[in-house]
């Protein structure tokens, strides 16, 4: 393209400070350097931990960031040492890099890498920023940041897809689906005939029912204290909807009620310690899996020793457990086999410039996933 090897000015939502909205600016987007790749943002969607970070971190050495995780796009240039993607390749960028190197990366047992961004901070060092603003550095969130029409990404945090995939669509596998899906598929392992609870409807956790679906769970049942959640859980497969708050009993015991001593499979997806202690609770004693998957990390969770002495599992998983760079293209191949559904998640479609609108409509429980369109295809 025109643009390879020459700094890109292009748009972007910069959060210059915790707790403030963000502000739509002109940005500069240097050309990748070794192993990177560039890459025109085409779609991305606003994802519950890009509002933990904005909301919740008040680290202020975390700013000024540009957010965004969750999206999809097209090699607009690559940097020397890239062989395996090309200008034009449409890719999602993984905010869970496979470097393919690393002890972590050659275990069938995890999708963990030694060279990931999560545990360092959420961001991309300020020495080694690609993204700058009025002359100010600004930090790469997840190392992806893709509220922007530009960014760079290394070529170990991105999957190649199948060209004839809608970016629009796809862009949701880039954390959300395959979250819940996989932490139900790969990390519960989830067996045919069993019982699951899931708690928490947003994206991760309606990716999770269907996961329990898809594994063959002959119950599933969904947890969330908005009634308005029921019927879209029962789109991707949950059997019975129960919500907390119709209920003066803690709810695993209604759990436990229902389920002739507790769920086989219970997966949290809400990032709530209060919750993470309940999924485990309403697990069956024996061989009972609770796996966490919502994102937090400001406060410890707690359980009596005897859940765990008494058979159960505890369990955690980042990404579904997928390792992002061979299995994406396989969920986006599995999505236009229509063995996966992706549509289903989008209520709303917005702009770039109506970020701060998607934030709040997130925030307030008021969407599945939004939608943004940030570039043309």
């Amino acid at each position: 393209m025109a643009t390879a090897g020459k700094v890109i000015k292009c748009k972007a939502a910069v959060a210059w400070e915790p707790n403030k909205p963000l502000v739509i600016e002109e940005i500069e987007v240097a050309p990748p350097r070794a192993n990177e790749v560039r890459i025109k943002i085409v779609a991305t969607a606003v994802c519950h931990t890009d509002l933990h970070h904005l909301f919740e971190n008040t680290n202020e050495e975390c700013f000024p960031v540009v957010l965004g995780h969750e999206a999809a796009g097209i090699v607009e240039s690559v940097g020397p040492g890239v062989t395996e993607y090309q200008p034009g390749d449409k890719v999602i960028p993984l905010f869970i890099s496979q470097c393919r190197e690393c002890h972590f990366c050659k275990s069938p047992k995890t999708n963990q890498c030694e060279k990931a961004w999560v545990g360092r901070n959420n961001v991309l060092s300020t020495p080694d920023a690609r993204l700058t603003c009025k002359g100010k550095k600004l930090l790469q969130f997840t190392g992806t940041s893709t509220f922007s029409e530009y960014t760079v990404v290394n070529q170990m945090a991105v999957a190649k897809i199948d060209p004839a995939a809608p970016l629009d669509k796809v862009c949701l596998l880039g954390c959300g689906i395959c979250t819940g899906y996989g932490a139900a598929v790969n990390t519960a392992k989830v067996e045919p005939g069993s019982t699951c609870a899931v708690f928490g409807l947003g994206a991760v956790g309606l990716a999770a029912v269907m996961g329990c679906k898809a594994a063959g769970a002959k119950r599933i049942i969904a947890v969330d204290i908005n009634p308005e959640k029921s019927e879209k859980a029962t789109v991707f497969g949950a059997t019975d909807f129960v919500n907390p708050k119709d209920h003066s009993k803690p709810i695993s015991q209604v759990l436990s009620e229902m389920t002739n001593g507790g769920v086989d499979f219970s997966l949290e997806c809400v990032g709530n310690v209060e919750v993470m202690r309940s999924a485990l609770e309403s697990c069956v004693q024996g061989w009972g899996v609770s796996v966490i998957v919502g994102w937090t990390d400001k406060e410890d969770f707690s359980a009596r020793p005897v859940q765990l002495i008494a058979g159960r599992t505890w369990k955690g998983s980042a990404f579904g457990g997928f390792k992002g760079r061979d299995a994406v293209p396989q969920m986006v191949k599995a999505y236009l086999d229509k063995k996966v559904m992706v549509d289903e998640f989008i209520t709303h479609n917005m702009t770039l410039d109506k970020v701060n609108d998607a934030i709040e409509l997130m925030k307030h429980g008021k969407c599945i996933r939004t939608v943004m369109t940030v570039s043309p295809q």
